[in-house]
């Protein structure tokens, strides 16, 4: 089963652990979030990351990430929160570990300054009270301090002074209180917002200066309002400041939100070209000087414009017939919308000639509050005279809009509407997907417009709108889906017909549509001679009473009949031969067609499965070439006949050529059943391809496909070690968990040397910036005496020679790199298996050595399994960065070690001491000479 385990690179602050192990990795807001989940088991587990929020609004970018690496650059303050890693291969329940990113931020303080001033009327009293107040979005929590000048002000300091925290906020003391102002109040005042330098976020502060002429802001607009104007001309804004101190700052802000793109901003003055009637509204200039409250002037612009021109027809309200009869009053009413409403003019022409208001020709224009922009014509007593085309003219008062005409025909046929539904089309059968007419004849004149809306339920029409307008009485559907299926009423509209009860007819609409189907496609694998079933059922059908099925192999016809009661239908292989290899079909059919279940049946094997988790080069005594251990296991090995044999090819990287070879396989193969095979002669340090594709008596299988690289050998018997740290797996090399913090894996190209200045490496140990090596970082939260340890691999010494001397030598050499002025101690330890006693140090060495790496060479005696420990320890200071690279372990005693090995603590022989007493006397006498 899956194993999971997160690890971080990137520009870290702080990780620490909470209680259930939970992660907290603290990052600085704009820099680079990489975090790694590193995964075992078998077979090879898929990752995916997710990420909770605080903020609902907050979103992963693209909700998951399916690598092992998720990599956030210039990381943003809402993106911080719990991220998910979560691994699964099938086995035992999928593995999940979180991480909670919290980002840290520092905004710039802001100082807005407020002032009360205070009147008793029976007193000769007046007081002037000004408040400071600065504000600065932080995480974590921000800490305020005032100065006057380069004094700090501190409350109880001044008594003039006052600093407090109001209880409806949340945060630290912020605001500074100047009681009665004094001649001294006038001064510089600095706000400092500190996070106490956390993640290395420096301090800032800003400067208000407070003088007797400190005043909140005031403006005028050098326009008139509201401003009218038509379409295509240019409007601009002006907007002047009258007073303040400091001078303010002028805003422009719309009540649609945004300005228009077009819009041209210089100063105060705003600039809109080539206006249309999208551009109308409210404009507003806002001026702030952080004193009082900004000062806001708005204008409306208002673009002329006439549209939607429509009448209506009211008959005699007193009598009950419809018609419109002789002797009889008729009023005709014309709406039309216009900007400014104010503006909107009307005439009315009978006839073509103009028609003055009368005692029998009575022109209204209604109340615009009650109904704007309309007008009405009552003819009063309808004479046969007064039959004719009656035309409702709009415009506006201003002119250069083109006015708006409206004809309405008054006659002898002017009858009111109706609505019926054609015979044969309702209800109304139709297939999935076709387009359909829904259809409601419409009479009378004039012939009005016809809404259509759903009538069985409250749903959208096909246009997303409630109602749908159609001027002919026909509805058209385009692809038209299941869910159409129900009643749709036709109904007249108020406008441009008979101002009288609305008519109205329903539609019935049944959309058919083939079966739906499950499964819709299924792969089964079998062996020769077996037998099985396939199954296809019936989810969703109309019409669902007469149900065929035919289940076909290719073409072939095999079995077909009728539904009965139930939902399914099956088809069984009693043995299954040769020639039952291939695509099955059950086709389930209705009147509208038919849903289909595919089976495709083979004796294709499943791909193997290589097992990733164990490194296992092979030692080969030999400088140009490399083995690889290649191990598999093989899935579903008894779904299908036995695997015979293995088709391995095998490719260099960045080449075309394929070599291949067969690998013969004794025997049945066993679920969880571990493969190997040796590959040999691989060239190093070159990466290849591998392919493995199974094969039974069928043919070929499924291939699987793994990468090969070179990395460097660890086998049972030690002869040689080395590890440059340039794979992310840094040579099984692991982090101890006792220490305080840990050792990371980084180049000079990524780490951000700003950090920390003046410590750690520029590259790696052969100069590249590019190349990886391993460091401790010394920034804060890590004090004075932390430690971290890196742990090498176990090695196995070689079996004891009865006849050869006793124990085993080897050398063990690595560079390192120790600059900055409050460098540590680096120390390295040979920890033996079964070792009960303390430790002490193979090697150890503290204090700046200087801008360069330099080689250390130690030879060690193990007696038993043994690994190599690294241990930093953090000196006095954040310029104290210590890196390693290049780690040998060689066989045999070290040759020339390097001059500035400082090797062991131990305490010194008694050569030592002889050598010592020898030399030294001799160099002083040579000194006083």
């Amino acid at each position: 089963p899956p194993t999971v385990r997160i690890v971080h690179s990137g520009h870290a602050c702080n990780v620490e652990e909470e209680r259930y192990t939970e992660r907290v990795y603290t990052i600085r807001e704009a820099e680079t979030l990489e975090l790694t989940c590193l995964v075992t088991g078998h077979p090879r587990p898929q990752i995916r990351w997710t990420k909770t929020a605080g903020s609902a609004s907050d979103r992963f970018q693209d909700s998951t990430v399916f690598n092992e690496t998720l990599r956030i650059t210039t990381i943003q303050r809402h993106q911080g929160g719990r991220y998910y890693c979560k691994a699964e291969n099938g086995l035992g329940s999928p593995a999940i570990k979180s991480i909670r990113v919290d980002v840290y931020y520092l905004d710039d303080p802001i100082v807005t300054v407020h002032q009360s001033i205070g009147e008793a009327k029976e007193q000769f009293y007046y007081e002037r009270t000004v408040f400071l107040r600065c504000m600065a979005n932080s995480n974590p929590p921000v800490r305020y301090s005032w100065r006057r000048g380069r004094d700090v002000l501190s409350q109880g300091s001044d008594k003039g002074v006052e600093i407090y925290e109001p209880f409806f906020t949340q945060g630290e003391t912020k605001i500074l209180k100047l009681k009665n102002l004094r001649p001294q109040d006038y001064a510089n005042y600095s706000c400092i917002a500190s996070v106490r330098n956390v993640c290395g976020i420096p301090d800032k502060n800003i400067l208000f200066r407070l003088t007797n002429r400190t005043a909140s802001p005031t403006i005028k607009l050098q326009v008139e309002d509201p401003i009218v104007v038509n379409p295509g001309q240019t409007v601009t804004l002006v907007c002047v400041t009258v007073g303040g101190e400091p001078t303010p700052t002028l805003t422009w802000v719309s009540s649609a939100e945004t300005l228009p793109e077009k819009a041209i901003l210089n100063g105060g003055t705003l600039t809109l070209p080539a206006v249309v009637s999208e551009d109308g509204g409210v404009y507003s200039c806002v001026a702030n000087n952080n004193v009082g409250n900004p000062a806001k002037k708005s204008a409306t612009v208002i673009v002329r414009a006439l549209k939607k021109g429509r009448f209506w027809i009211t008959p005699d309200p007193y009598h009950n017939d419809d018609n419109i009869q002789i002797g009889r009053e008729v009023k005709i009413s014309c709406q039309v919308e216009a900007m400014p409403p104010e503006e909107l003019v009307f005439n009315w022409l009978k006839n073509g000639r103009p028609l003055r208001s009368s005692e029998r020709m009575v022109i209204t224009q209604t109340d615009p509050d009650v109904s704007a922009g309309t007008t009405n014509l009552d003819i009063i007593d309808l004479k046969f005279t007064d039959f004719g085309t009656y035309t409702c003219i709009a415009s506006l008062k201003g002119g250069g809009i083109p006015e708006i005409s409206i004809d309405v025909n008054i006659s002898s046929t002017t009858v009111p509407p109706n609505l019926t539904v054609p015979r044969g089309k309702s209800p109304l059968v139709t297939q999935e997907g076709d387009t359909v007419e829904l259809q409601c004849l419409v009479s009378g004149k004039p012939k009005p417009i016809i809404l259509w809306s759903r009538a069985d339920r409250e749903a959208p029409m096909t246009d997303g709108n409630m109602q749908t307008e159609s001027y002919d009485g026909i509805l058209r559907i385009v692809n038209v889906s299941r869910e159409m299926t129900g009643s749709y009423r036709c109904q007249t509209s108020q406008y441009n017909g008979f101002n009288v009860k609305p008519r109205e007819a329903v539609v019935e609409l049944i959309v058919q549509y083939p079966p739906t189907v499950e499964p819709v496609f299924t792969e089964i694998r079998q062996g020769l001679m077996r037998s099985f079933m396939m199954t296809c059922r019936v989810l969703r059908a109309h019409p669902s009473r007469v149900l065929r099925y035919e289940w076909r192999l290719g073409s072939r016809l095999l079995n077909a009949g009728q539904f009965d009661l139930q939902d399914e239908t099956e088809y069984s292989v009693r043995s299954l031969s040769r020639e039952g290899y291939g695509e099955y079909t059950c086709d389930i059919i209705n009147e509208a067609g038919a849903g289909r279940c595919t089976f495709l049946v083979t004796g294709r094997a499943y791909p193997p499965e290589f097992f990733y988790d164990t490194y296992s080069p092979l030692w080969q005594n030999r400088p140009r070439v490399y083995g690889f251990k290649l191990q598999w296991t093989q899935m579903n090995p008894g779904a299908v006949d036995r695997i015979v044999a293995y088709r391995l090819g095998i490719r260099q990287m960045g080449q075309q050529r394929w070599w291949e070879q067969e690998i013969p396989v004794e025997g049945t193969i066993q679920t969880g059943e571990l493969i190997n095979y040796n590959l040999t002669e691989l060239i190093r340090p070159e990466a290849y391809e591998v392919r493995l594709t199974p094969i039974t008596r069928f043919g070929e299988g499924d291939a699987a496909v793994r990468m090969i690289k070179y990395s460097t050998p660890v086998n049972p018997h030690l002869r040689e070690f080395h590890c440059s740290f340039e794979e992310e797996p840094i040579c099984m090399f692991t982090q101890e968990k006792t220490d305080d913090f840990d050792w990371t894996r980084h180049s000079a190209a990524t780490r951000d040397t700003k950090y920390t200045p003046n410590t750690g490496p520029s590259s790696d140990r052969s100069g590249s910036k590019q190349g990886y090596y391993m460091y401790i970082e010394t920034s804060r939260p890590r004090v004075e005496g932390d430690q971290a340890r890196l742990l090498s691999p176990i090695f196995n010494v070689a079996p004891k020679n009865p006849y050869g001397p006793a124990g085993h030598a080897y050398c063990f050499s690595f560079y390192y790199h120790m600059y900055g002025k409050h460098i540590g101690t680096l120390n390295t330890f040979l920890r033996q298996k079964g070792q009960t006693s303390s430790e002490s140090p193979v090697w150890s060495l503290s204090g700046n050595q200087g801008e360069r790496w330099r080689q250390a060479k130690v030879s060690i005696h193990p007696t038993a399994s043994f690994q190599m420990v690294f241990e930093g320890i953090r000196g006095p200071g954040i310029e104290g960065d210590i890196a390693i690279d290049d780690v040998t372990l060689e066989e045999g005693e070290c040759r020339d070690p390097p001059p500035n090995n400082l090797r062991s603590l131990a305490p010194p022989t008694a050569d030592h001491i002889w050598r010592l007493c020898v030399t030294l006397p001799l160099a002083l006498f040579s000194q006083r000479r």
